[in-house]
């Protein structure tokens, strides 16, 4: 019986995603004066629907003390594809991609929509831009999502991290927020340069589909010197949650 009732569980929340998709696509056709003030809080509930349909258990584990910040740059390492939608999902937030995904059919025109900004990442000047983009987003009070390791990285976090987060922190006066991500079945999440469907499909038959993010005290720009100092103390960080989730 309860077997019954999950899978009828699970056909509901992927007729509500495959129903609530077309809306969402309509929608991006308005005029952008207007998508901005009424798309957001549609996509959110659009990544939150995808959660479901692929049966995945999103957990928010809350490690700080207090509020998080009104406006905040979050950064979190990169393991999979999921966390495009997982991290949306949970936090209000605008997305740094790479600048390929606008060209995704409905994918791209969902970013596009929710305000994403993308990047060249083989471009010095795309990246330049970019980060110039992201000081103006953080001090316009928008609330931000990077991966400063530069992409999926895998299981493990890549050799170091990026600074254009820690330069939008910094310049503007906006604190960030680390979330580690850990997927219980790591092979199953992990980005590998799969087709996007075929990674989707996995992660939908994933025999443990958890997934735990952890949110840590904000990082104060303002105890900093440079971003520089920023980056290599949220690295540091990092490494120790890694050990500590993933070891």
């Amino acid at each position: 019986m309860i077997a019954l009732l999950r899978l009828l569980w699970r056909v509901l929340a992927i007729l509500d995603f495959v129903l609530y998709t077309p809306v969402l696509l309509l929608l991006a056709q308005l005029p952008h004066g207007l998508i901005r003030r009424i798309y957001p809080p549609f996509f959110h509930a659009w990544c939150r629907a995808f959660v479901r349909a692929l049966g995945v258990e999103l957990r928010l584990h809350q490690h700080y003390r207090g509020q998080l910040p009104r406006h905040y740059v979050l950064i979190a390492n990169h393991p999979s594809a999921f966390e495009d939608i997982g991290i949306p999902a949970l936090f209000p937030v605008r997305s740094l991609a790479k600048a390929e995904v606008a060209d995704w059919w409905i994918v791209g025109r969902v970013a596009v929509a929710a305000g994403t900004l993308f990047v060249k990442r083989e471009s010095s000047d795309s990246r330049k831009a970019a980060t110039q983009a992201l000081i103006d987003a953080a001090r316009s009070g928008s609330c931000l999502a990077l991966y400063p390791e530069g992409g999926c990285k895998g299981r493990r976090l890549g050799g170091r991290f990026f600074s254009g987060a820690f330069i939008a922190s910094f310049e503007s006066g906006t604190p960030i927020v680390p979330v580690f991500l850990h997927y219980q079945a790591q092979e199953a999440f992990e980005w590998a340069d799969q087709h996007l469907l075929s990674k989707l499909w996995q992660i939908a038959r994933s025999p443990n589909p958890r997934a735990d993010y952890h949110v840590f005290e904000p990082i104060d720009p303002r105890n900093f010197d440079t971003p520089e100092s920023m980056k290599d103390h949220a690295y540091r960080l990092y490494q120790g949650w890694q050990k500590r989730f993933l070891e």
